[in-house]
């Protein structure tokens, strides 16, 4: 395996430009896309390399399940620094779980307890609480629906109203709660990871912003609405794991862009721009890792299946 197992866990670094520049340079929903696909991939290279490291680590501590052969000294040279990354890799993977799992409980446990508080409320794909903290957010589900306060509701004129209803189901249509999710899943794995995360938030916010826009065919009262909603609007507890109508992403920003023109939706960027580069060495970065990856997976297979007796 040599170093080949360790590069997916620092080739990361390779996705940051373009975190940077995606969102700026590229149409929203492309950029959301380009960048939850990287992180993924990404992640998923990190966490092969994690557990091959593992495995070497388990198979050197006493009275491990694992074959007598793994912990052979042949095994052990083809991982460098064998000894303390194989026992800090087990470390790795515990908080790895943890982290994970905490916030795959975190999601759905909000998830279901906004479900509950809304079976008590009349159908629709809107529905709006009596509360005096102004917030809005997409809740996803079968069906997904629109989450909505009184208090929000008032501060906005009835025409910002199609606005803010436009762009939250955007977010379910889009189905932006689980870029957001991988995303956030991927960053658990790999903390180099999560300046992507910031940059998805952005991008699905812009990507929202643009839908309602279309509906409304009015970019100007789209973004009074944001800035209105920005203004006023306060995070609900819990509530981070979804899309929110003003709680995410740079306000300014947002409203900024919808006062321009809209965004081209054009493909890959042009290789000779500073967001094209970043693109390919993100897809380098990506697609080394991956490699990486393999090889380290088939040159441990080889080497444990030649140490384990028949």
């Amino acid at each position: 395996m040599g170093v080949f197992v360790y590069l997916p866990l620092v080739l990361p670094l390779s996705a940051l430009p373009i975190a940077r520049l995606a969102e700026q340079h590229l149409h929203p929903r492309r950029a959301a896309r380009l960048l939850t696909t990287v992180a993924v991939i990404l992640a998923t290279c990190s966490l092969v390399c994690l557990g091959l490291l593992v495995v070497v680590g388990t198979a050197q501590l006493p009275g491990n399940p694992l074959p007598d052969g793994w912990s052979d000294a042949e095994v052990r040279e083809a991982v460098p620094h064998d000894a303390f990354a194989g026992k800090a890799s087990i470390l790795a993977l515990v908080v790895v779980t943890t982290a994970c799992g905490f916030t795959v409980h975190r999601h759905y446990r909000f998830r279901a307890r906004a479900h509950r508080a809304l079976a008590r409320l009349p159908g629709g794909d809107v529905a709006v609480l009596p509360d005096d903290v102004p917030y809005a957010y997409a809740l996803p589900g079968s069906p997904g629906r629109v989450m909505v306060s009184t208090a929000l509701l008032a501060s906005l004129d009835p025409a910002e109203h199609r606005a803010l209803f436009a762009h939250e189901r955007a977010h379910l249509t889009g189905r932006h709660h689980r870029l957001l999710l991988a995303t956030r899943l991927a960053g658990c794995v790999n903390p180099l990871l999560w300046p992507l995360l910031g940059a998805l938030v952005y991008s699905t916010e812009r990507w929202a912003d643009e839908e309602a826009a279309r509906v409304t065919g009015d970019r100007r009262l789209t973004a009074r609405a944001v800035g209105k909603a920005a203004l006023v609007s306060r995070p609900v507890s819990g509530g981070a794991a979804f899309a929110a109508f003003a709680a995410a992403g740079p306000v300014p920003r947002r409203v900024a862009a919808l006062l321009g023109p809209v965004p081209p939706d054009r493909g890959w960027p042009p290789a000779l721009t500073p967001v094209g580069v970043a693109a390919l060495v993100a897809a380098a970065g990506t697609t080394v890792s991956a490699l990486s990856a393999l090889n380290a997976a088939v040159a441990l297979f080889l080497v444990l299946e030649a140490a384990t007796p028949l």
